[in-house]
């Protein structure tokens, strides 16, 4: 006669459901290899262990659950309604249990999880691009979260952690907790309104622009490159003469476009062509003015998935 794993329980009696607790996914993978071998002995072998903590196993899942999930018979074990009903459920509980460890070690050694990234609008250029196809290629598990905005607004939401790394133009007024890795230097170039006087010479020094109106970055938004283009006319023995600004470097095109002034742009967005605008080279460039991108991050928060980016973009570009 088959006496019940749970002692206190006979057969025919209807017990009180017990209270739900948390089910130990070591012992539903014991009831779905029993389940699937139907011998303890063959049960144990799969599992790499005796049959004695397997049987204990099995008798604490049933008393957890309050029914019997397996009849035995002299020949092994049968599946009883109950055990029936819970296979398929116990076999999710496993697939998502696995998928559950594969997220948290993959998010703890930076192959999987989320990384968010802040961009400004000119890394689209070619740098963007060039980084995200190739951390894409390494790293296929992580999901990206693109946002784009201004370098200020990049480093403040590193700071508050709703990013974690960011794409940002250089020089940056910046704090402490943030640090850089540049990636690409560059130099300002002046981009004219087609029908302006000076866009018929090819070349031009940044000292034939004193008397000009100019499009200036926005001192709030565009701190850094405000603060480059200023020094670079100052060091030139003169000081623009701001007409507009605008804090995105597209729309200070966009402003010059419409013949509201000249501007300073990084030469990287020559290849941002439009038939309103021309770029010329600047010979008396100072060196001091140079502009450039960098990779923006927080040390002491910084995630696996970041510290892969961050490894990947310096094998990249420097």
């Amino acid at each position: 006669m088959y006496v019940s794993p749970i002692g206190s329980l006979p057969a025919s009696a209807a017990p009180t459901p017990p209270p739900a607790i948390p089910m130990d996914l070591k012992r539903i993978r014991h009831f779905v290899v029993l389940a699937e071998t139907l011998s303890f002995r063959k049960a144990a072998e799969r599992l790499h262990m005796t049959q004695p903590p397997l049987s204990v196993s099995i008798r604490k899942l049933e008393e957890a659950l309050g029914v019997r999930l397996f009849e035995r018979t002299p020949t092994g074990v049968l599946l009883t309604p109950s055990g029936h009903a819970a296979l398929a459920e116990a076999r999710r509980l496993l697939f998502h249990g696995t998928q559950f460890e594969t997220a948290a070690q993959r998010a703890f050694d930076g192959t999987g999880g989320v990384l968010r990234i802040g961009f400004v609008g000119s890394t689209i250029h070619g740098l963007l691009q060039r980084l995200l196809t190739r951390y894409r290629a390494e790293q296929p598990g992580v999901e990206l979260v693109l946002r784009e905005a201004t370098s200020t607004r990049i480093i403040e939401q590193i700071e508050n952690e709703t990013l974690d790394i960011g794409l940002v133009r250089t020089p940056l007024l910046h704090g402490s907790l943030i640090e850089l890795l540049p990636l690409e230097t560059d130099q300002f170039v002046a981009a004219l309104p087609l029908g302006h006087r000076l866009a018929k010479r090819r070349k031009l020094a940044l000292a034939d622009l004193a008397d000009e109106a100019f499009v200036m970055y926005s001192p709030a938004e565009g701190a850094g490159l405000h603060s480059a283009a200023m020094l670079a006319c100052q060091q030139r023995g003169f000081l623009p003469r701001t007409t507009q600004q605008a804090a995105q470097i597209q729309t200070v095109l966009a402003l010059v476009e419409s013949g509201l002034g000249v501007a300073l742009v990084p030469s990287v967005m020559q290849s941002f062509v439009r038939p309103g605008f021309v770029y010329r080279r600047l010979t008396d460039m100072p060196p001091s003015a140079a502009i450039g991108l960098a990779l923006a991050w927080r040390p002491e928060i910084e995630n696996a998935a970041a510290e892969r980016f961050r490894a990947m973009a310096q094998r990249e570009f420097v």
